[in-house]
């Protein structure tokens, strides 16, 4: 027999619903694969792309900043040259220069090179140990002026004439002209350098976005077929090539600017060395700055802008071209069957 206490119970068991079996969701896969030799291949021309694109910047902004350092540097003094003459007195002549140079507005003071600076500037020429009494060598005056507001040099230089016969003003106007032209020729040649690095780049993202599409053009096909929007294809590439990009960019950017810091590091270390002195003339410190670090970020960023807009556009176009193939009835056999 059935108790009543148990009725209720059993009646609930009997009137509960089943359980369905729990249904699992088969992930989606992307349309362009995540990860194989041509994505590998891609990251890393675009890792050398980066690489070469952020070393051209560093190395133009350097030459840059060494020549503006240089012109600086020249354009703050200008030097009197007295050569020597058998009726000539080098000290009186070398005092009345530097007087006369101070009469005029704009300078500000005068330095005479006494003899022993004199030996040192000649002694990779003519040794050590050099008597400046036994050679007829020109001695030097050099005058500090006011950049803004420079002196009248053709006055002055004809008021040395008159005074000092052998005096000849070097204003270094020549060199200055030299500094503008090679630092605006450096400029342009790493400009030009940059282009045909990004149009490189970007080719390169071109092809390797039609051969990922190629791949997958069965696949673009039908989901435009059946109703996905031309944009939502683009933005799945244009993810996929982002990725890319970031990485490679990111990996080119990090080395050039880890080439810069070594060669800072091992510029700081050599210091006062022949080598050191040499790389230091030529092309400045190795120190790139907040700002140079700065320029390699923004680098980065333009690759990985060009690259998406690159690989969208692509897709853009191919899907275009697909659109047109079916608008056109002579030419519906190109598309794949269903």
């Amino acid at each position: 027999s059935i108790s009543m206490t148990d009725a209720p119970h059993d009646l609930a068991q009997e009137t509960q619903p089943a359980r369905r079996p729990e249904m699992k969701v088969r992930p989606t896969a992307p349309i362009v694969p995540q990860a194989n030799v041509s994505g590998n291949a891609l990251m890393l021309v675009i890792a050398i792309m980066a690489f070469l694109a952020c070393l051209t910047f560093g190395a133009v902004s350097m030459v840059r900043a060494t020549a503006a350092s240089w012109q600086s540097q020249i354009s703050r003094e200008i030097t009197i040259q007295i050569k020597p003459d058998d009726n000539l007195d080098m000290e009186k002549a070398l005092a009345d220069a530097r007087d006369l140079a101070l009469t005029f507005s704009g300078t500000r003071d005068g330095t005479i090179v006494d003899k022993a600076a004199t030996a040192r500037l000649l002694e990779p020429w003519l040794g050590e140990g050099l008597n400046i009494d036994e050679l007829p060598v020109p001695r030097l005056v050099i005058v500090t002026i006011d950049e803004q507001s420079p002196p009248d040099f053709v006055a002055m230089r004809a008021a040395l004439a008159e005074k000092i016969p052998t005096a000849f003003l070097d204003d270094h106007r020549t060199w200055v002209d030299r500094l503008v032209a090679m630092a605006r020729t450096t400029a342009f040649i790493g400009t030009g350098v940059l282009v045909l690095v990004f149009s490189a780049m970007v080719l390169t993202v071109i092809f390797a976005t039609r051969g990922a599409l190629s791949g997958n053009r069965h696949i673009v096909e039908v989901l435009h077929f059946v109703g996905a929007e031309a944009s939502f294809v683009a933005s799945e590439f244009q993810k996929h090539f982002l990725k890319i990009s970031l990485k490679g960019s990111v990996a080119g950017g990090f080395l050039a600017a880890l080439f810069f810091a070594v060669a800072g590091f091992w510029q700081g270390r050599s210091i006062a060395t022949p080598q050191s002195d040499q790389a230091t003339a030529l092309f400045g410190t190795f120190s790139m700055g907040f700002t140079g670090y700065l320029g390699i970020a923004g680098t980065i960023a333009v690759i990985a802008l060009l690259t998406t807009l690159t690989a969208r556009f692509t897709v853009m176009r191919t899907i275009h071209e697909i659109d047109q193939i079916r608008s056109d009835p002579s030419r519906t056999d190109q598309l794949p069957d269903p």
